[in-house]
């Protein structure tokens, strides 16, 4: 009788943003298809793969750094993702890795695979039907609609990481979403380098979806992905990420309101400044931003705004700072997010003139963090005594009286980046993914607490 060998197996580092997350979830689909298991530390697995990033120096010493682990640990090393593109200095750093590949690029990774650990199951094995690998709890999914950046932002080298914008087909987001979501998952974060160019590439081409022509647009999209139902026939949690601020993205507003689409929206407006901004070569509209900002708030009350900011670039004056804390005044976003400006090779920010001095940014986060927590602080104290839907992320053992904590989110709130709200005493019966009512207690500057109504 033949014996199936042993299943070569796979270990994955990824690093980086949700969008390199959800390349190594499909390298790692396409390796487990192709009959390789995963290994879940370095001494099982045959060969590492570490997905890094490249978009800041710190992010760069970082990937560096896991590299240098995987081959101490491991030893056989194979490096994708952003900071691939620099091929050179990883293989200066780190000599011994066996294959670099860029971005996105899953057809070399596997191929990579194959040479230094050839898939060992055999051909019968390899026709059984595999799921999709995740890395995300199964509630919630990361949903990349299309790829690259048509932006040539002063401090950013996305375009030259992941190339000029790559829209998929209207279709085949559809059907992928509607996977996920008769999976068990029952949050979406729709993701990707700019969302509201969706489709820009390609025309808005139309696909047909379940007998009608829908258009590769974010409107469409999103009003279609508001039709998806979870197998309870619940409305599934939709979240818009990287949202740039056109005026199309009005149209996905009502939605909200309708209760189609989370009300909630990660706009990355990076200054308020308009020198700041022509400097960033980002558009400089700032006021005609605070009116809109104001009617989304009157469609839906309930809208949650989350943005980054990046202070001390180069050429950022003290009034252009002093502007951006007024225009936060005025703004009052639900989630802000703020970064010292850090030069990035290759970026054309790196030459233009009057750097700010280190110290000077350390300063200014210091007074911008304060400001944006004091407005967070007051935004989720007024949510004190109202009852609202919180998605359970993670269920908690008993205590020494047996009483059971759990943590969740609210709608204004994405994974692994906003606060969280913590729950006491829950039942035995709650389990991660529920979405359940809560009454809110308690605040502090990040995160709500209360108990379910």
């Amino acid at each position: 009788m033949a014996t199936i060998p042993d299943q070569k197996k796979v270990g994955m580092v990824s690093l980086g943003c949700p969008k390199a997350l959800v390349d190594s979830e499909r390298i790692l689909t396409r390796l487990r298809a192709d009959g390789y298991a995963m290994s879940a530390d370095y001494a099982g697995a045959d060969v590492v793969l570490v997905n890094t990033c490249g978009f800041l120096d710190s992010a760069k010493e970082e990937s560096l750094a896991a590299i240098g682990e995987a081959i101490a640990e491991n030893g056989r090393v194979i490096v994708t993702g952003c900071m691939g593109e620099e091929a050179e200095a990883i293989r200066a750093a780190h000599p011994s890795v066996l294959a670099v590949t860029g971005a996105h690029q899953y057809e070399q990774v596997v191929e990579a695979v194959h040479i230094h650990a050839p898939p060992s199951q055999g051909p019968f094995v390899d026709l059984i039907p595999q799921p999709d690998v995740k890395l995300t709890p199964r509630h919630y999914s990361y949903l990349k609609i299309s790829e690259g950046c048509n932006h040539s932002c002063a401090f950013c080298i996305i375009p030259h990481l992941r190339g000029k914008l790559v829209s998929r087909r209207v279709d085949a987001v559809l059907r992928e979403a509607e996977k996920l979501v008769a999976a068990g998952t029952k949050e979406l974060l729709v993701i990707s380098q700019d969302t509201s160019a969706y489709g820009v590439d390609i025309r808005h081409e139309e696909r047909n979806w379940k007998g009608n022509p829908v258009r590769a647009h974010m409107a469409d999209l999103a009003r279609e992905l508001g039709q998806l139902r979870t197998p309870e026939g619940q409305v599934p949690w939709v979240r818009l990420h990287y949202v740039y601020p056109y005026p199309h993205v009005d149209a996905v507003i009502p939605l909200m309101a309708e209760g189609l689409l989370t009300p909630y929206l990660d706009i990355p407006f990076q200054h308020a400044s308009p020198s700041v901004l022509r400097a960033m070569k980002r558009p400089a509209n700032e006021a005609k931003v605070l009116e809109r900002l104001k009617s989304w708030r009157e469609i839906c009350p309930e809208i949650a705004i989350r943005s980054s900011f990046v202070v001390g670039f180069p050429g950022e004056t003290e009034d252009d700072f002093k502007y951006l804390l007024d225009w936060l005044e005025q703004a009052q976003l639900d989630r802000v997010g703020a970064f010292r400006f850090e030069p990035v090779a290759g970026a054309a920010a790196n030459a233009l003139p009057d750097p700010v001095a280190e110290e000077v940014k350390e300063e200014r986060y210091a007074r911008v963090m304060e400001v944006t927590e004091r407005i967070s602080a007051a935004k989720l104290e007024a949510k004190i005594g109202k009852t609202i839907p919180v998605i359970i992320d993670e269920v908690g053992d008993p205590d020494d009286d047996g009483d059971i904590g759990a943590t969740g989110r609210s709608q204004a709130d994405a994974p692994e980046i906003d606060g969280a709200v913590y729950l006491r005493n829950v039942p035995k019966t709650l389990a991660q993914g529920d979405v359940v009512d809560v009454e809110i207690e308690d605040s502090d500057a990040h995160d709500l607490f209360g108990a379910i109504a």
